[in-house]
């Protein structure tokens, strides 16, 4: 199994300022990051802004907006200035699931903001205690499923709260395998990860980064990761789709490079070239791994477009199977 060691990388790109110097004329471009600082999103921010200077030979600030499950640095990208100078790191549950949670949104996606590309891709990984996957014999997804579906409702899993894309898989792995899973609601994946770890409940959906150390310590046991196939970070770790009855599980937690929807086609093409070529750098993708990152661009700015309408249905599904609902 890859190892991850996590915390050094993170503490880094934590150290890193604010404003990634470059030489040249044209104003500073800010990345809005809509997530408070310290999380991977933020890190992964840094870590392009970094890069992405010396390539457009331009400053480069990273501006925190969080709020409102990413919607507040959203609406702040939607409303900025359509000139170059602004880009949002956006995710698949902001663009793709919140017009179906929200009783409103502040912005529309595609009215008011222009893809770029894809930047990450990534998905959820389920993990349960090894010792309690140990005492009830539980060696793989499907063992799991099959206690839980004898014993409805005292299978407990971790998730990062109501309508987040942990909750949205969990609701989905149980419709599709027709068992009763308590859904248990966190503020933090580190409270989550420790609750786990000790026993206090018996498992875990969340990005990867705060489980992976714990799984090869030999604390957690993966049983599957939401997507359809499995991830390059995690080669050893199957699919959901392979425990039966799950086939139609393949739910990817990505982010994307968005620019307010004005934006001239000019600057969208500057700035996807740069960030094509900072994501070409195997650097680039070795910093975004301990982040719990695949490093994936889309073809072109039209195909990120393309791929976020694909995916809109799927998110939508997920929203009307967990009956999730954001005042």
């Amino acid at each position: 199994m890859t190892t991850i060691r996590r915390r050094p990388l993170i503490l880094a790109a934590l150290a890193a300022p604010a404003i990634a110097h470059a030489q040249g004329t044209r104003r500073p471009l800010r990345i809005i990051i809509p997530f408070p600082p310290g999380g991977a999103v933020d890190s992964l921010g840094r870590v392009l802004a970094d890069r992405l200077a010396p390539v457009l030979d331009q400053s480069v600030v990273v501006d925190n907006r969080s709020g409102a499950g990413g919607l507040i640095g959203a609406d702040a990208v939607a409303k900025g200035p359509p000139d170059g100078t602004m880009l949002g790191i956006i995710g698949a549950a902001t663009l793709c699931a919140a017009p179906f949670l929200q009783q409103s949104m502040p912005f529309d996606v595609q009215r008011d903001l222009r893809a770029v590309t894809q930047i990450t891709d990534s998905a959820v990984l389920l993990v349960v205690n090894a010792a309690r996957a140990q005492e009830l014999g539980w060696t793989d997804l499907a063992s799991v499923l099959a206690w839980a579906k004898a014993n409805p409702g005292r299978l407990r899993v971790a998730h990062s709260g109501v309508a987040t894309v942990s909750h949205l898989t969990l609701s989905a792995v149980a419709a599709a395998a027709g068992v009763e899973i308590t859904g248990v609601p966190y503020r933090g994946g580190a409270q989550a990860t420790s609750d786990v770890v000790s026993g206090v409940i018996e498992g875990s959906a969340d990005l990867p980064t705060a489980l992976m150390p714990h799984v090869e310590a030999g604390r957690l046991r993966a049983l599957g990761v939401s997507s359809g196939r499995s991830l390059s970070l995690l080669p050893d770790v199957p699919p959901m789709a392979a425990a039966p009855g799950l086939a139609a599980i393949d739910i990817r937690s990505w982010n994307a490079i968005m620019l307010p929807a004005a934006t001239p086609p000019a600057e969208v093409r500057r700035l996807f070239d740069a960030i094509r070529r900072v994501a070409a750098e195997p650097s680039f993708a070795a910093a975004l791994r301990p982040l719990g990152y695949d490093a994936v661009t889309s073809a072109s700015p039209d195909a990120m477009t393309a791929m976020i309408a694909a995916e809109t249905p799927r998110w939508r599904s997920l929203v009307e199977m967990s009956g999730a609902k954001v005042d």
